[in-house]
C-alpha cells in the first residue's frame, strides 16, 4: 500500500464487529530466523511476519551466505544452507536500519562467527541506540568488536574468530535485546558461559527467548533470574516451526472496542500465560480500564510490557478518568524517546500530561480537532494514534485527527491502516 505523508484517520460511525487475523509476532519471528540459521538443516518458519524489520534480518542472513526463501502471501520463511555461511573473503557489509533486533540479533552472530570481517551500521537513529553492554560482553568472550565512530555505538566492524567462553555480565535494563542476543549465540562458544545480570530487565522478552531456544533444542536454567550458565550446545529442528501472532500489535486492536464501541475477535493469539509473548498482558490492562471506578485514576506498570504503553496512553483521553503509566523509562532510548513523544503529542491534543523520567500522568481534557500528529518515524506513534482517531468526535464521521508519516507502521505492521479501514467498513453493514 502506497501511504501519503498525512493521513486522516477516518472515525467509526458504527461499533466495531468481527474476527482480526493479525501479522506474526516481530520479536519471535527474528529471534526463530536467527536460531534458524543456527541449526543443521533447513527450518521453515510459518505465520512469520514480513515487514521492515524481519526482511532486513532476512535480508543480512543472506549477506551471511544463507539462503533464505520467503513467502510473504503464504507466511513462510525457509532458512537453508547453514554450510555455506561465513565463507566470504572479503568484508561483508551488512544494514540494519532502525531494527533494534537485527541489530543486537546480528552483531552477537557475526561476533560468534568462526571467521570473517563485518561491518554493521544502520539509519542515524539506530546509532544512538544502546549497544555497550552487549559490546562488552562480546568482547569479554573474546570478540574483537571495533566502533569506527562513537564507542559503545554504530556502526561496527567485528573481526570474527569465534567465542571462547567464560564469565560475563550484562545490564540489559536498557533493552533485554542486549541479553537475549548474548542468550542465544552463548550455546556456540567454545567453552561455558556464564552470564550475570547487574540490572533490571524486562523479564517477559527474556523468558521469550528462553523457551524459543528450548523449542530449538538448547535449555537454560536461570538463578533467581540474575545468573544463567550455558554450555556448549547445537541447536536442533523438526524442520517446521510455527510463529505466534504478534500480540504487541494486538493491543491495537483489543484497544478499539473501548474507543468506538463494539467487538472483536482474535484467532490464533494465545491468552495470557499459554503463549510465548508477555505483551499478552495487555489485555488484562484493558479488562482493568473497563472496570475502573467512574473518575477513578488508573495505575499501570508497563515495564514487562512497555511496547504497549502508547496503545493506552493514546486512548487515555476517552478513558473518563486520570491515567498513570509508570515503568517506561528505558524506552526514551527505542526508535525514539517515546516517553517524551507521547507527552509531547497528547499535549498538542489538549491534554494535560504529567512527565517524569520513568512515567507519565494523563489528565483528560476536551481534544482538540483538526490536529496533526507527529510520528517520529515510530510505528507505534502512527498506530496507537489512529486507533485515537477512531473516535468519533465530531459525532457525523468527520476526520479530526490526522497521522504524518503513516509509513512508518511498515516496520512491524505493513496493513495496519489496511485493517483498520476493512474493519470500518464492516461495521457499517453489520
Amino acid at each position: 500500500m502506497t501511504f501519503p505523508d498525512l493521513l486522516p484517520i477516518q472515525p467509526f460511525t458504527r461499533p466495531v464487529q468481527g474476527a482480526v487475523t493479525l501479522p506474526g509476532s516481530k520479536s519471535l519471528t527474528n529471534r526463530a530466523l536467527l536460531l534458524a540459521a543456527l541449526c543443521d538443516q533447513p527450518v521453515t518458519l510459518t505465520g512469520a511476519l514480513f515487514s521492515e524489520d524481519t526482511t532486513l534480518m532476512a535480508a543480512a542472513l543472506r549477506q551471511l551466505g544463507f539462503t533464505v526463501e520467503t513467502n510473504a502471501d503464504a507466511g513462510t520463511a525457509r532458512v537453508a544452507g547453514q554450510e555455506n555461511a561465513f565463507q566470504s573473503t572479503a568484508p561483508v557489509d551488512l544494514f540494519v536500519g532502525l531494527a533494534g533486533t537485527a541489530a543486537r540479533f546480528l552483531t552477537a552472530l557475526c561476533a560468534a562467527a568462526p571467521r570473517g570481517v563485518y561491518r554493521l551500521d544502520g539509519v542515524p537513529q539506530m546509532r544512538k541506540r544502546p549497544m555497550k553492554p552487549l559490546l562488552d560482553a562480546l568482547r569479554a568472550l573474546g570478540a574483537d568488536i571495533r566502533c569506527p565512530g562513537e564507542e559503545g555505538f554504530f556502526p561496527l566492524e567485528i573481526h570474527a574468530a569465534g567465542l571462547r567462553g567464560g564469565s560475563v555480565a550484562v545490564d540489559a535494563s536498557e533493552s533485554s535485546q542486549l541479553l537475549s542476543a548474548l542468550l542465544m549465540v552463548a550455546p556456540l562458544a567454545r567453552g561455558p558461559v556464564d552470564v550475570t545480570l547487574p540490572g533490571r530487565v524486562r523479564w517477559t522478552f527474556v523468558e521469550m527467548t528462553f523457551r524459543l531456544m528450548a523449542e530449538f533444542g538448547v535449555k537454560i536454567s536461570p538463578h533467581e533470574k540474575t545468573r544463567f550458565a550455558l554450555s556448549p550446545a547445537r541447536y536442533v529442528s523438526s524442520g517446521d516451526y510455527a510463529i505466534e501472532p504478534d500480540a504487541s500489535a494486538a493491543s491495537y486492536f483489543q484497544a478499539l472496542p473501548l474507543v468506538v464501541g463494539g467487538e472483536l475477535t482474535f484467532p490464533g493469539l494465545r491468552p495470557p500465560g499459554e503463549g510465548l509473548q508477555g505483551d499478552s498482558a495487555f489485555a488484562g490492562v484493558l479488562t482493568r480500564v473497563r472496570a475502573r471506578p467512574p473518575g477513578a485514576t488508573l495505575d499501570e506498570d508497563f515495564h514487562e510490557i512497555s511496547d504497549t504503553f502508547l496503545t493506552l496512553a493514546a486512548i487515555a483521553p476517552l478513558l473518563g478518568g486520570p491515567t498513570r503509566i509508570s515503568g517506561i523509562a528505558h524506552t526514551r532510548k527505542q526508535e525514539t524517546d517515546r516517553v517524551a513523544g507521547m507527552a509531547r503529542e497528547l499535549t498538542r491534543l489538549g491534554q494535560h500530561v504529567i512527565e517524569s523520567d520513568d512515567a507519565l500522568e494523563i489528565h483528560p481534557r476536551p481534544l482538540r480537532t483538526d490536529t496533526t500528529i507527529e510520528t517520529y518515524g515510530d510505528h507505534r506513534f502512527a498506530m496507537s494514534f489512529g486507533i485515537l482517531g477512531c473516535h468519533d468526535l465530531h459525532r457525523s464521521g468527520r476526520p479530526w485527527l490526522t497521522v504524518r508519516d503513516p509509513a512508518c507502521c511498515t516496520k512491524t505492521f505493513p496493513h495496519f491502516f489496511e485493517l483498520l479501514a476493512e474493519l470500518r467498513k464492516k461495521s457499517l453493514s453489520a
